[in-house]
């Protein structure tokens, strides 16, 4: 099994990138815009459209807002891992700063370079995305029987 693991310190407090990161239907408005360019939320799976075409279907299994660790599996899409699971974790460094911390196990082997190379543009989008202020949840039409 490929572990992929990237760390990086961002210029925002903790309780900020978690309000981000904890919102689990909004990458691409509030994390990865650009990078991310839809996400469909409906129950724990979240349908992950990016830039590149590539669509990705990933259940949720954790969101711990006490370690403010999200995880997550992908379980469909046009990515086709025999087994890939996800967390995201926003830690507290000095100076209110935040280490923000994304792991992922991936099989087989050879999709490890790929996915590699994603996170790595990944991650300079959210760094640039958190630095620049966190965007604010965009107020999403409620569904349900209208009166």
């Amino acid at each position: 099994m490929a572990s992929i693991h990237k760390e990086f310190v961002v210029e925002a407090a903790p309780e900020a990138v978690w309000s981000v990161l904890s919102d689990y239907g909004a990458v691409h408005e509030r994390l990865a815009p650009g990078f991310v360019t839809d996400t469909q939320l409906s129950s724990d799976t979240r349908t992950v459209t990016f830039a590149d075409g590539t669509v990705v279907l990933e259940r949720l299994v954790d969101l711990d807002h006490e370690a403010r660790r999200v995880a997550y599996t992908v379980i469909g899409g046009t990515l086709h891992p025999s087994h890939h699971h996800a967390s995201m974790q926003a830690l507290p460094e000095p100076g209110g700063r935040t280490r923000f911390v994304w792991h992922t196990d991936v099989l087989p082997d050879t999709l490890a370079a790929p996915i590699a190379e994603s996170v790595e543009h990944g991650s300079a989008v959210i760094r640039r995305t958190l630095e620049s202020g966190t965007p604010e949840p965009r107020r999403r039409a409620r569904r349900g029987s209208g009166g």
